[in-house]
């Protein structure tokens, strides 16, 4: 008989989201997003207020359903200025995705920033160019410069919907799960 595995990650149980108390699965992927967000607030000086986890963009391209979670957007007064998304391994697989979701998660407006990180490194990059400017965890603004960087960067809203729909499918393409597609990592009971 076969058992379905859920997903890849060891649950170790749950924990506490540290910035809304909402009850997660506690697996060493989220252990790193919640001291991302305990950083943002202890270290760089946010406010949890500033803060938004887990917001969604839902895209389906291709009969494909793909539900692309953000793993923190940071607000400064009522502009979001930057997202930031999370991942291990190498950086530059998460700079596409986190750029697309940048410029797409906003109606009125492109997100100016994004930062993308695998928990010991870090990028900062500008959303309408795509250029990396800066690097390391030290990357990450704290809320002094999050004001200055709001003021200075700002991104055009992506108004033609031809771009806009390719953009929403480099986020469908990039953030589909295809490891357990079909079954295919199922894996045998233990005897």
């Amino acid at each position: 008989m076969e058992r379905k595995i859920p997903g890849h990650h060891l649950v170790y149980g749950t924990l506490h989201d540290y910035l809304t108390g909402e009850e997660l699965p506690d697996t060493d992927d989220e252990r790193f997003r919640q001291n991302l967000e305990r950083m943002l607030v202890e270290e760089k000086g946010f406010s949890r207020d500033e803060l938004e986890p887990r917001l969604v963009i839902e895209t389906t391209f291709n009969k494909i359903f793909v539900r692309s979670v953000i793993d923190l957007t940071v607000s400064v007064g009522t502009k979001r200025l930057f997202v930031l998304r999370y991942g291990p391994g190498s950086l530059v697989t998460r700079e596409k995705p986190a750029l697309a979701a940048a410029r797409v998660l906003e109606r009125d407006y492109c997100i100016p920033l994004c930062v993308v990180t695998n928990g010991r490194d870090a990028e900062l990059l500008e959303t309408s160019s795509g250029q990396v400017l800066a690097t390391g965890m030290e990357s990450i603004p704290d809320r002094k410069l999050a004001g200055q960087l709001i003021e200075e960067y700002s991104c055009k809203p992506l108004e033609d919907e031809a771009v806009r729909e390719r953009t929403l499918r480099v986020l469908n393409a990039f953030d589909l799960e295809v490891c357990c597609m079909n079954d295919s990592c199922s894996l045998p009971e233990k005897k």
